[in-house]
Formats: C-alpha cells, structure tokens, sequence
C-alpha cells in the first residue's frame, strides 16, 4: 500500500509522457493507492496560482483526484506527527510542516511513501519511502 506524495502527482500532470511512472501507479490497486489531504491542499493551491491552464482543476479531478483514495490528517496521524516533531527537533533535522504532516499520515496508515524526495523523507525514523521518479527518470522520462 502506498501514499504518493505532491511531487509525484504533480509530476504526472506536467509530463503525460511519464508512461512507465503513470503504469506503474496504475498497477497499485485502488483500495492500496492512496494520497494524503496534506496534498491535495498543496496541488489546489497550485491550481489557485496557476492563471495560464485554465482546466486544470478538472485535469486534476480526471487524472489524480479520482484514481486515489484522500487520506485525512486524522487523530492517529496527529499523534505520530507530534512524536515526530519533537524527534526530529531534538535531533537538529526538523521538517517543513507539510512534509511533517504527509509522513505522519504515512506511518499512521502503515504506507510506503512515494516521493522524489527520499533524501529528505529519509529522515523520519520507521518510515518506508521510494522514488519512484528516479526510475521512471531512467526509463526515459524527462523530469
């Protein structure tokens, strides 16, 4: 089961020619494949600043929005993430708060979490994470 982060949707909107990233999502069953409101937020803000592609919003509906399933941040996702804070201040390594609150909804749902950004993820303690656009950049997908 997998939680893909805004990179990763974002990055199949801009490029409809990531076919092996956009098969390999696909092939996740429904009821595993899953994205978190923190996202959603993120990609709506977007389509709020965006002035020149006036469907995306639909765009987004069709192609991200209604293949996923919208996990909230919820009671247990809350309670990971102020365990997760305190760790990752103490240690000198804190989060920006979106990225904070997505991994919290990850280990909250016990999910793998799907970003390009495994570096930074990489440092929350227990949290599964892989890049899927780094493979799908060298099956010849330009990022």
């Amino acid at each position: 089961m997998i939680l893909l982060d805004t990179d990763i949707l974002s990055y199949l909107v801009r490029h409809p020619e990531a076919v092996p990233l956009a098969v390999r999502v696909a092939r996740v069953p429904l009821p595993q494949r899953f994205t978190s409101s923190i996202t959603v937020g993120e990609l709506l803000y977007g389509v709020a600043r965006e002035r020149g592609r006036p469907g995306l919003r639909a765009e987004l509906q069709a192609e991200v929005f209604d293949r996923v399933i919208v996990l909230p941040f919820d009671f247990a996702a809350a309670e990971e993430y102020a365990q997760l804070r305190v760790l990752l201040e103490r240690r000198g390594t804190p989060l920006p708060e979106a990225d904070l609150r997505i991994a919290a909804i990850a280990l909250a749902h016990n999910l793998t979490l799907i970003t390009g950004n495994e570096r930074h993820f990489g440092r929350v303690p227990g949290l599964r994470v892989e890049n899927w656009l780094r493979d799908d950049a060298s099956q010849g997908a330009s990022p």
